[in-house]
């Protein structure tokens, strides 16, 4: 069409100067327009070559530019594979609009598909700077600080991608394996320095991991484990209590409750959380600390005077009936040996109803003038008296109670034919009372505390029932 126009105006000049330098121009402006580059096809992209790369937005006002146009074929070039081609299109985007941010996003992908994330930061953080809540600009953030492993600000990017657009479901899934991911590496790290010994470095870190996945029971346990190994027990406490309100299921962390108020002397609260944990995990060395409790939390119900038996260098019949009441109390159970029993000088005691039911089971009587004389000091001999009438009710008949009975034990102070050498036999070899080094059986000593509730503690043994109650054994 060219050639043809310059024809027709060259004939009206034929055989002019003006007409050869018309044909001249009309050669020239032919041969530049045939030397002319077109511009390439976009490729038609079916399988991007990157689909974790996110598409950088165009905002709607400036669709129909130059800058728009170009960066969209780059980014069809990117996904095809051809950089090349990608690099000269957002170049062009960016020549022609400097501040078009989503060249410079693409930019940074172009520089991610070439490896290297340090270059791709830099045009990710310029898209950033023009526009901050940008979410193809942070993803692809995200990824580049991931790809130079600095997790943490990665997985700052990629949440702050999903609040700017919530439609980024992989991106949000990557959120999650990633705190997921981060949380066990922390876990793993604190768990090094625990077993190390670095005790404030371990807290740190569990902190840190619980700031990752604040849901998970477990951390919470190991970090309270930590504490109380370094006596803080305080936020121990609160942790172990916040593992077991995350994990019904957690026996273990309603047992560390218990130990740690047994350890402050909340009783209450110790068998509560043991109680607790019992209910979900029956085991065999709670059980034992719940009894302890519940023994301890017995004894703190007691009286005064019940409490300073233990200490005392001599015992009185009070003392022991209380003893007795306290500590065999189901070995007392049963119909009375005797219904009605009188007793004048017990009213204002403060053992008077261990007096009366042990009185009433015939295990220690008042005097023949009604009186208990509950402040008269327990002998060596009365105490024998008493364990083999305990005796009598632990085995009423049998073998056992016949070899008791029959046992002729020797003693190096007291003679077959004392009074009390019956019930100190018995009591000596039932193995509920203790001979000294050379046999005496010393009758007219004085029994201290400590003597008097472990010979009770035997006792209980030879029972075969449980003796916990009212003091430590």
């Amino acid at each position: 069409m060219r050639r043809t126009a310059c024809a027709t105006l060259a004939a009206r000049f034929k055989g002019s100067s003006v007409a050869f330098g018309f044909l001249t121009a009309c050669a020239l402006l032919v041969i530049a327009a045939s030397c002319a580059k077109k511009p390439l096809l976009a490729p038609v992209v079916t399988t991007p070559k990157y689909p974790d790369f996110v598409a950088p937005a165009i905002p709607s006002a400036e669709a129909d530019t130059s800058a728009a146009l170009s960066e969209t074929r780059g980014w069809q070039f990117l996904q095809a594979g051809d950089l090349k081609s990608a690099d000269r299109e957002f170049s062009a985007s960016l020549k022609a609009a400097p501040g078009f941010y989503p060249a410079e996003a693409a930019m940074g992908y172009l520089e991610l598909a070439r490896s290297d994330p340090k270059a791709a930061l830099g045009h990710f953080d310029k898209a950033l700077e023009r526009r901050d809540a940008y979410a193809s600009a942070l993803v692809g953030k995200g990824q580049a600080l991931l790809q130079l492993h600095r997790e943490p600000e990665a997985l700052a990017a990629f949440e702050a991608a999903v609040v700017a657009d919530a439609t980024l479901t992989d991106v949000r899934r990557r959120v999650e394996v990633l705190r997921f991911r981060m949380a066990q590496q922390g876990v793993d790290e604190a768990r090094n320095a625990a077993r190390a010994g670095k005790l404030d470095e371990a807290v740190r870190l569990y902190a840190a991991a619980i700031a990752s996945s604040p849901e998970s029971p477990f951390l919470y346990r190991e970090l309270a484990s930590v504490e109380r190994r370094k006596n803080a027990t305080d936020a121990a406490l609160e942790h172990f209590r916040k593992a077991a309100a995350l994990d019904p299921t957690d026996a273990g962390s309603l047992e560390q409750i218990g130990q740690i108020l047994e350890t402050r002397a909340d009783l209450d609260g110790a068998v509560k959380a043991y109680t607790e944990s019992l209910a979900i995990d029956r085991d065999p060395a709670v059980e034992r600390r719940l009894e302890a409790v519940r023994a301890r939390l017995e004894l703190a119900r007691l009286p005064e005077e019940y409490r300073a038996i233990e200490q005392a260098l001599q015992i009185t019949r009070g003392d022991l009936a209380a003893l007795i009441g306290v500590r065999l109390g189901p070995l007392l159970q049963g119909p009375p040996q005797r219904e009605a029993v009188l007793i004048t000088d017990v009213r204002n005691h403060w053992a008077a109803t261990w007096i009366m039911v042990v009185a009433r089971a015939g295990v220690m009587e008042p005097y023949a003038n009604h009186a208990f004389q509950p402040r008269s000091v327990v002998r060596r001999s009365d105490l024998a008296q008493v364990v083999a009438r305990l005796l009598a009710r632990v085995a009423p008949n049998g073998a056992a109670r016949t070899r008791w009975d029959n046992a002729r034990v020797k003693f190096s102070d007291l003679a077959p034919s004392h009074l009390a050498y019956p019930a100190a036999s018995a009591a000596v070899a039932a193995g509920v009372l203790k001979t000294g080094a050379d046999g005496a059986f010393e009758p007219g000593r004085p029994v201290t505390g400590r003597e008097a509730i472990d010979a009770l503690d035997r006792l209980a043994a030879v029972a075969g029932a449980p003796n916990s109650r009212g003091g430590a054994r």
